[in-house]
C-alpha cells in the first residue's frame, strides 16, 4: 500500500463511523497515513458499479457514501439501505453526495447519474486522502505515478451540473477497469465513449469541481523509447500480477499555521473559476473566483456569519463551517479587532495629552499662589513643614527633618518602623529610613512620629515623581475601565514607594490592589527624605 502523509482535518464525530464500513476502514488508513494503491481502488469499485446498475435497473436509488459500502478484506463489497442512517453524519460523507442531492439536504436517493459522481468522489478520496470540494488538487498532482487518464475519467465523474454529468455507470466501470486490468474482473461490456457524450445532454468538463489543469512551462520533453520486447517484464498471466512497491514511509514535517494556511490560499487560487456566491443581507453577490473571495474576506466585504454557496457542487453552508474559508475569515475578523484596539488606544492617548496641557495650566497658578504663601507657611508650622502641589492631578507632599529622636528603632503608628541618627542609612543623614509595605497614610506618621523640626532642605521636586505616576498604562494594565475614577497616594522615599493607598470608584478590591502592587515596584528619583504623593485618574 503506498502512504501519504497523515490527514490535519478531523472527523466531526468519531461515533458516526459505521463499523464494518468502507468509511472505517478509510478511516483507519487515514490515521496510520495510509491511502489506498490503484489496483485496490479498482477492485472494490469496478464489481460497486456492476450492482448499482443491476439495482438503479430495477429502480432503486441511493444515497451512495463511504458509510453506506459494506468493505471487510477477502469479501464482496455490497450496498447497504441499513447504511443510510449514516450516509451524511460524517463530514466527508458529505462531500461524496452528488450536488442535486444536496439541495435536498440528501433526504432522497439518486439515480444512476448521481452516482457517478460518488464513485468519481469515493475514487479521489480513497486515492488521495483528500475530500472532494474547494481546494481540492488533481489526483497527480499528489501521486505523480498514477496514469494519466485516471484524471480524465474523474474530470467526467466530478461535474457538478448533472444537467452535463455522464449517467452510464457501466462505462464508468469499463474506464475504470481500464486503469488497472488485473485488480479485478471485467465489467460487462460498454460502451466507453458515453462518458464524453450523450444522446441527452452534452459533457461539459468545464463545470467539473476538477480543478483546470495548470499551463504547461517549458519546452515539453519527448517520451522515452519503447523498451524492446525482448527486455519487456512477462505478462501478468504468468508471474500471477505485478507487486507494486509502496515507496519508504517519510515522517511528515512539524505543521507550520503559516505555511499551512499559504498552501491552502495557494490551492483555492489554482481553480479560476467563478463559482461562489455569497448571500448578505438577503441579497447574492457573485459569482466570484477564490481569490476574488479571499479578498473580499480580507476587506471586511463579507464575514463569517454569512453564508456562501459553490455553484459548483450547490454546498450552501456559513462561511465559518467552510473548513476551506473559515481560517480566512477568522484571520480578517482578527486583523479588525486589532485596528479597532489600536483606535481605542489613540483615543485614549489624545484624551489623555488634552487633559494634561489643561493641567499644566492650572499647575501653574496653583505654584504661583504655593510660593506666595510659602513664607508665612513656613513661620507658622513648628513640627514638619508641608508643600501641597498639583502635578499632573497629583497632590504631591514632602516630608524634611534635619532633627531626629536620640536613640532605637521604634514602632510607628502605621506598622512600619523608624531608626534614629545612628540607625540611619549612609547618605541619610537623621532621616528615618521606613520598611515598604504600609500604607501612604502609616508611612506618613510613622515618618514624622516624635520628630523634631529644625530646619527644611529641598528634595526631589513634585514633577519628578508626576512622570512615573502621570503615565495611566499600569492602571489599564490592571484592567481599571474607563469609567472608573481611580485615587493613588503614595508616600515615596530612596527612589521606591514604602508606603501606598489605592481606593476605586467603584470599589474593586482585586483593581486596587493590583495598582497598589504596580506603584510598589516602580523606580522614582532617589531622595532620602519622604515625599508623599497624591494621584487621581478621573472616570470618563
Amino acid at each position: 500500500m503506498t502512504q501519504a502523509r497523515p490527514a490535519t482535518e478531523s472527523s466531526t464525530n468519531e461515533a458516526n463511523i459505521a463499523p464494518g464500513t468502507l468509511r472505517a476502514d478509510i478511516e483507519q488508513r487515514r490515521a496510520r497515513g495510509e491511502t489506498y494503491l490503484l489496483r485496490e481502488v479498482v477492485a472494490i469499485l469496478v464489481p460497486l458499479c456492476t450492482e448499482l446498475v443491476e439495482r438503479h435497473n430495477k429502480g432503486e436509488k441511493f444515497i451512495l457514501t463511504p458509510s453506506t459500502i459494506t468493505f471487510e478484506v477477502g469479501k464482496p463489497n455490497r450496498l447497504i439501505k441499513a447504511g443510510e442512517a449514516f450516509a451524511m453524519k460524517h463530514t466527508r460523507d458529505r462531500a461524496c453526495v452528488a450536488p442535486e442531492q444536496r439541495a435536498s439536504k440528501g433526504e432522497k436517493g439518486g439515480d444512476a447519474r448521481s452516482s457517478v459522481f460518488s464513485i468519481g468522489a469515493i475514487m479521489y478520496e480513497m486515492l488521495t486522502g483528500e475530500a472532494v470540494g474547494p481546494g481540492m488538487r488533481r489526483p497527480r498532482d499528489l501521486k505523480p505515478e498514477l496514469p494519466e487518464g485516471i484524471e480524465g475519467v474523474l474530470g467526467k465523474a466530478l461535474i457538478g451540473d448533472p444537467a452535463h454529468r455522464p449517467g452510464d455507470l457501466a462505462a464508468l466501470a469499463q474506464a475504470v477497469h481500464h486503469l488497472s486490468p488485473s485488480a479485478s474482473q471485467a465489467p460487462p461490456p460498454a460502451d466507453e465513449s458515453l462518458l464524453d457524450s450523450g444522446a441527452e445532454l452534452e459533457i461539459d468538463v468545464r463545470l467539473s469541481l476538477m480543478p483546470p489543469a495548470a499551463p504547461e512551462k517549458g519546452p515539453k520533453l519527448p517520451k522515452p523509447a519503447a523498451m524492446p520486447r525482448d527486455l519487456m517484464p512477462p505478462p501478468p498471466d504468468q508471474t500471477g500480477g505485478l507487486v507494486e512497491v509502496a515507496p519508504a514511509y517519510e515522517a511528515p514535517p512539524p505543521i507550520d499555521p503559516t505555511t499551512q494556511l499559504a498552501d491552502l490560499k495557494a490551492r483555492l487560487e489554482s481553480d479560476p473559476r467563478p463559482r461562489y456566491v455569497v448571500i448578505k443581507d438577503e441579497m447574492d453577490h457573485g459569482p466570484f473566483t477564490a481569490i476574488e473571495l479571499l479578498q473580499q474576506l480580507a476587506s471586511h466585504t463579507f464575514e463569517s456569519h454569512h453564508y456562501l454557496l459553490d455553484t459548483f457542487s450547490n454546498d450552501e453552508r456559513q462561511i465559518k463551517d467552510w473548513e476551506e474559508f473559515a481560517p480566512f475569515a477568522e484571520q480578517s475578523k482578527l486583523n479588525r479587532e486589532i485596528k479597532a484596539e489600536k483606535k481605542e488606544i489613540e483615543r485614549v492617548v489624545i484624551a489623555e495629552g488634552k487633559a494634561t496641557r489643561s493641567k499644566a495650566l492650572v499647575i501653574g497658578g496653583v505654584i504661583t499662589g504655593v510660593v506666595g504663601v510659602g513664607f508665612l507657611v513656613f513661620l507658622g508650622v513648628k513640627n514638619f513643614v508641608r508643600r501641597d502641589v498639583d502635578l499632573q492631578g497629583q497632590e504631591a507632599i514632602s516630608i524634611d527633618t534635619d532633627g531626629g529622636i536620640k536613640g532605637q528603632t521604634k514602632k510607628g503608628p502605621g506598622g512600619g518602623t523608624y531608626t534614629g541618627p545612628g540607625q540611619a542609612d549612609p547618605g541619610s543623614g537623621s532621616r528615618p529610613v521606613l520598611k515598604g509595605g504600609m500604607s501612604c497614610e502609616g508611612a506618613m506618621d510613622t515618618y514624622v512620629t516624635e520628630l523634631k523640626m529644625s530646619g527644611n532642605k529641598p528634595d526631589m521636586s513634585a514633577g519628578a515623581y508626576g512622570g512615573v505616576l502621570n503615565n495611566g498604562g499600569y492602571v489599564i494594565s490592571c484592567g481599571a475601565p474607563m469609567s472608573m475614577t481611580v485615587n493613588i497616594c503614595a508616600a515615596i522615599q530612596n527612589g521606591r514607594a514604602v508606603g501606598v493607598t489605592v481606593t476605586t470608584d467603584p470599589p474593586n478590591a482585586g483593581i486596587a490592589s493590583c495598582i497598589a502592587s504596580r506603584v510598589r515596584g516602580m523606580g522614582f528619583p532617589s531622595h532620602p527624605a519622604l515625599d508623599v504623593t497624591r494621584t487621581t485618574f478621573k472616570g470618563q
